[in-house]
């Protein structure tokens, strides 16, 4: 076995309540899946930075259920760069980890933070910001022994301050710190490199020696820009913005990323495509385990 352990999906609620979410789990578990990105925050589970005790008990009886490997996913609109929220945002995340300890996940996943196009002013101090807030939070965590995945996301909105792949990985190498790796998200920087006109591949190919977690979904790259699909399938028709669709379906070619790139010791390479695409979970399932035998059979060749 090479440096990524394990693959997986992510799972979470549909309407803030643990049955909903037990059923995901459950369905997951049906087709084969022995790891899973727990979407904390889809449930009413931390209130103002505290944990509400009665309802993490619930979610932890919920977990021991199955036999999964857990990670866990934070806020998807955690943003360390704002200077307004940022203390939120860091007690929010710090109570997650109590949470991951709790449900034996040893990480979380941190998006990469933005500035509005009006906060120009601010930039200076924005990469700084959240690298001492990264520092603080991965501190905390020291203990629990979860390590906090920086995730690298795309532009958004015009005049959005928001680094590029590589700058992501230029932060986690400034923290220096145990507990703070990567994440690649493939088409997250695929995205963002054609908004950008970056070489993709060279983008993920600097991710990758400080990658510890990895996320795998398809698309073509192409940024939403205005674009807005009536249904969520019109964007998946023009083959527009973040998809999250099965392994095959957009043009990334996972094979031969696989083979090229190597990544940190106990890497999970988990697959951000949801119950939308239940039919299509198990084939993306099989297809991400060659990935990782592909990848591990390269670097037990590069080792010798």
């Amino acid at each position: 076995m090479g440096n990524i352990i394990a693959t997986g999906f992510n799972a979470g609620s549909i309407n803030g309540e643990i049955e909903s979410f037990e059923e995901d789990l459950r369905a997951l578990a049906e087709i084969g899946v022995d790891t899973v990105e727990l979407g904390l925050t889809t449930l009413d589970v931390i209130a103002g930075g505290r944990i509400i005790k009665d309802r993490a008990e619930r979610l932890v009886e919920m977990t021991r259920k199955f036999d999964f490997r857990y990670t866990v996913h934070g806020l998807v609109s955690s943003n360390f760069m704002d200077p307004a929220t940022c203390r939120y945002h860091i007690d929010a995340a710090k109570a997650l980890v109590e949470l991951c300890d709790r449900v034996d996940a040893r990480i979380l996943v941190q998006h990469g933070g933005c500035l509005r196009g009006d906060q120009i002013f601010d930039r200076p101090e924005a990469d700084l910001r959240e690298r001492e807030a990264l520092l603080e939070l991965a501190e905390f965590a020291k203990p629990y022994g979860v390590r906090i995945a920086l995730e690298n996301i795309f532009t958004t909105e015009p005049g959005q301050y928001r680094q590029t792949p590589a700058e992501v990985a230029e932060t986690v190498k400034a923290v220096n710190h145990q507990n703070v790796v990567a994440l690649i998200d493939f088409s997250h920087a695929y995205i963002e490199s054609t908004y950008r006109g970056l070489n993709f591949r060279e983008q993920i190919a600097a991710m990758a020696p400080v990658a510890g977690h990895l996320h795998l979904h398809d698309s073509f790259g192409r940024p939403q820009g205005f674009y807005k699909g009536f249904h969520p399938q019109e964007n998946t028709a023009m083959g527009i913005g973040d998809l999250h669709m099965p392994l095959g379906w957009g043009d990334i070619d996972w094979d031969d990323i696989f083979k090229e790139l190597k990544f940190l010791p106990g890497t999970v390479a988990m697959m951000e495509i949801g119950r939308r695409y239940r039919s299509e979970q198990p084939e993306s399932l099989q297809r991400a385990r060659r990935l990782l035998a592909v990848n591990g059979s390269n670097s037990a060749i590069a080792a010798e």
